[in-house]
């Protein structure tokens, strides 16, 4: 008895959670963090880190039969081979049946200022693609912008380097990624997803041009956090059609973002737009209606009505997005308005736990056509620790 109980300390030893107190949808964004960065961030004398969430959820449009979903059930590990060196980790079992690998990516650190990392890592673009654990943003679904513009979760092997400078309240990331593909599993890039089609996700990834991407985050006001984000490549194709006009186009995307809290009130926006090179071509190809440009943007205001000292949050707030992935379309293409979007979503988030969360929200949805585009209720729960 006596050994089975110190083999079980030493496994237990080994071992540390991602988390000790968990992000709330009200903590400040200049300390806010996702799973990946905790698990780096780990100081405990400890090898592996577990870390995980998930979410499941119910949507009810008007007129139509609910959906019910367990969307994603997530679990980060990592493991640290020394003070300078560790490993992070993403498996995500998607809509209850589909296996992605989401992050796997090994960082080494030079010093305090300068990290190195290679591998299959988010690209930093907006808010959400990075930080998407569901109790660090209101709504049961991430906002529909980022899904059709960014698009999330979009992720990508590459190398480059990341760090901060408290001195000057600067947040840094640099990364060489592959680009979109042109043409994937028989999918051109267009209106109705925008470039998420194009998504590579790390499985046999084709790249013939590298793309740059980075991101500026200043957190040197109080409760404020300001982003600045960068994209610019190409898309990957074929090499029998690396040569044919049109088999690829050129991507320039730009996101300002923002977040603020103070005491039980906070905020955030964002703003993302990409200009593509090429479409007229690329569309008469394959066949696409991909615009020559794509933009979006949306506000949240959001209040805590539970006083502060209550471990227990309820959050109100209000969202209005509005996103289009035909904003400018070049050639003989004709602007389709059912991708001029726009939504208004009213909720509450009712954080029972520190790392859990229950959900609902009612959204109000238009485009731009003389078509009525049904409204939707949604309810939802999510975990992470």
């Amino acid at each position: 008895m006596k050994t089975t109980s110190t083999i079980l300390t030493i496994l237990m030893s080994a071992f540390t959670f991602a988390q000790t107190v968990p992000d709330s949808l009200q903590t400040n964004p200049q300390n806010q963090q996702n799973t990946a960065q905790r698990i780096l961030s780990n100081s405990a004398n400890t090898k592996v880190t577990i870390g995980g969430y998930g979410e499941i959820y119910y949507e009810q449009p008007e007129g139509e039969n609910g959906v019910l979903n367990a969307e994603r059930v997530v679990l980060f590990l990592g493991y640290k081979f020394n003070d300078k060196t560790q490993f992070v980790t993403e498996i995500e079992l998607e809509d209850a049946k589909k296996i992605e690998l989401e992050q796997a990516f090994l960082q080494y650190s030079l010093n305090d200022n300068i990290n190195l990392r290679g591998g299959l890592m988010l690209v930093p673009m907006g808010i959400i693609n990075e930080y998407h654990e569901p109790t660090t943003f209101n709504g049961v679904q991430r906002p529909n912008m980022d899904k059709s513009i960014v698009p999330t979760t979009w992720r990508e092997i590459g190398v480059g380097t990341s760090g901060k400078f408290n001195e000057v309240s600067l947040r840094y990331q640099a990364y060489i990624f592959n680009g979109f593909a042109s043409i994937a599993d028989g999918e051109a890039l267009g209106g109705t997803n925008g470039l998420r089609n194009g998504r590579q996700e790390g499985a046999d990834a084709i790249i013939g041009t590298p793309s740059f991407s980075a991101k500026l985050d200043y957190y040197g006001l109080p409760g404020l956090r300001l982003g600045l984000s960068g994209y610019f490549g190409k898309t990957q194709t074929e090499d029998a059609l690396e040569n044919i006009n049109g088999s690829t186009v050129d991507i320039s995307m730009i996101g300002l973002d923002a977040r603020y809290a103070y005491q039980r009130f906070s905020a955030r926006g964002q703003f993302i737009h990409s200009s593509i090179s090429g479409t007229e071509d690329y569309n008469a190809l394959y066949n696409a209606d991909l615009g020559s440009a794509l933009q979006g943007w949306y506000l949240e205001g959001a209040y805590n009505v539970l006083p502060l000292e209550k471990e227990q949050e309820l959050i109100a707030f209000v969202r209005y997005e509005a996103y289009d992935t035909q904003a400018s379309v070049a050639g003989g293409l004709v602007k389709n308005d059912t991708f001029d979007r726009n939504d208004w979503t009213f909720g509450l988030s009712y954080k029972i736990a520190p790392g859990a969360v229950v959900k609902a929200d009612y959204q109000i949805k238009d485009d731009a056509s003389a078509v009525k585009v049904p409204n939707q209720l949604n309810i939802g729960l999510g975990v992470w620790f």
